[in-house]
């Protein structure tokens, strides 16, 4: 399985990152919900700023391009094999940064891809 950090994750059962934690932790991934509020998801609680994580396989994002910005160094320390820019979170910029440092970047719907074995 496959330890993901969910970036723009919200306490809001509405959201697209709040499902995306569900969906990943329902299929057995290690998720790990990154946002800007405190409260937790299907049991898990929502880290908030830039914490010192290791492992991490697959970062997807649900926060729009400007928004990304102070992320950028932070994220590709990670070293994530895949990048993941779900619908409305497409950045050239930034995933030309991410594919010169070796990561995986997929445009498309993470909660798509789990449901068709894709993830």
């Amino acid at each position: 399985m496959k330890k993901t950090l969910v970036v723009g994750a919200s306490p809001n059962p509405a959201r697209y990152a709040y499902m995306a934690v569900q969906r990943l932790k329902e299929h057995g991934h290690e998720v790990l919900p990154l946002g800007v509020h405190n409260g937790e998801i299907a049991g898990i609680p929502i880290l908030t700023g830039k914490p010192e994580l290791e492992g991490i396989h697959t970062v997807t994002l649900y926060i729009n391009p400007f928004r990304q910005e102070e992320f950028y160094d932070y994220l590709l320390d990670l070293k994530p094999r895949r990048m993941i820019f779900n619908p409305g979170t497409e950045n050239p910029a930034f995933m030309w940064r991410a594919k010169l440092e070796g990561v995986e970047v997929v445009e498309g719907c993470t909660l798509v891809m789990i449901k068709t074995g894709q993830f």
